[in-house]
């Protein structure tokens, strides 16, 4: 299996428009932040978790050149603005692009994007085929797919484990079943907005706590935000099997 981190970056980026901080004015690459989004290539599938805003920067930087499906986590806008730009796939091989995601989130694309799924359809837009999903597993081909449900405040949000890599972004809290089902995972990507408490994201000390009771061989921090720090500054306080994600970065299991 391979994964690209595509972004690592909460939802205004970063660097944050208008903003002179030490972090959003930092020349080291590994401080600038797409907004967050996942590639992943197992099994003869290519597969990417959420389409926000940069979706077709980041596949252009990535140099990605066949997607299967995409995987919604759940409906906010810097998760879904980027579905438009799978219209480049439907070009290339002719058909629609399989989209899975809860109902929520697929009524929300279908008002997002309402001239997609309209009846008399404008030429060249984007083609994608809606498969809804529930908190039970499901396969794509021969991957099966596991969500784990997280909580983004009030608002449920879908994990994803493929074998021995789960995905988590935007959770604020994880029922003690759900973090059941992510136990003996190899590798964890999860989200860890600042240092600060937040009212939707997990914040630094948070993450950790949930990184020690899934205990994953290696785990990787996500939809960071400017406030949480310089990379190579926040990268000497965390644990020896935790680091910072960054864009690009390309994880093998």
């Amino acid at each position: 299996m391979k994964v690209i981190l595509l972004g690592t970056g909460t939802s205004q980026g970063v660097p944050v428009i208008a903003c002179e901080c030490k972090v959003c004015k930092s020349l080291d690459y590994r401080d600038k932040r797409l907004r967050v989004s996942a590639y992943i290539e197992v099994a003869g599938q290519h597969l990417v978790i959420d389409t926000g805003p940069d979706f077709r920067q980041q596949m252009l930087r990535a140099n990605i050149h066949q997607l299967d499906a995409v995987l919604f986590t759940h409906e906010h806008k810097d998760h879904i603005a980027g579905l438009d730009d799978v219209r480049a796939f439907n070009f290339k091989y002719q058909k629609d692009m399989p989209v899975y995601a809860r109902k929520q989130v697929a009524d929300k694309i279908r008002k997002e994007y309402d001239y997609i799924f309209a009846e008399t359809k404008y030429p060249g837009i984007p083609q994608v085929e809606i498969q809804l999903i529930e908190n039970q597993n499901f396969s794509i081909g021969n991957i099966e797919i596991i969500p784990i449900e997280v909580m983004h405040h009030e608002l449920p949000v879908f994990g994803f484990r493929i074998g021995d890599f789960t995905y988590i972004t935007d959770a604020k809290t994880i029922a003690d079943s759900e973090i059941e089902k992510v136990k003996g995972t190899k590798i964890l990507v999860i989200n860890a907005l600042r240092k600060e408490e937040h009212i939707s994201h997990f914040n630094l000390a948070e993450a950790l706590a949930i990184i020690e009771k899934i205990n994953p061989k290696k785990a990787f921090l996500i939809h960071l935000s400017h406030n949480m720090g310089l990379h190579r500054e926040v990268s000497k306080e965390l644990p020896a099997n935790v680091v910072l994600g960054y864009d690009g970065q390309e994880i093998y299991l």
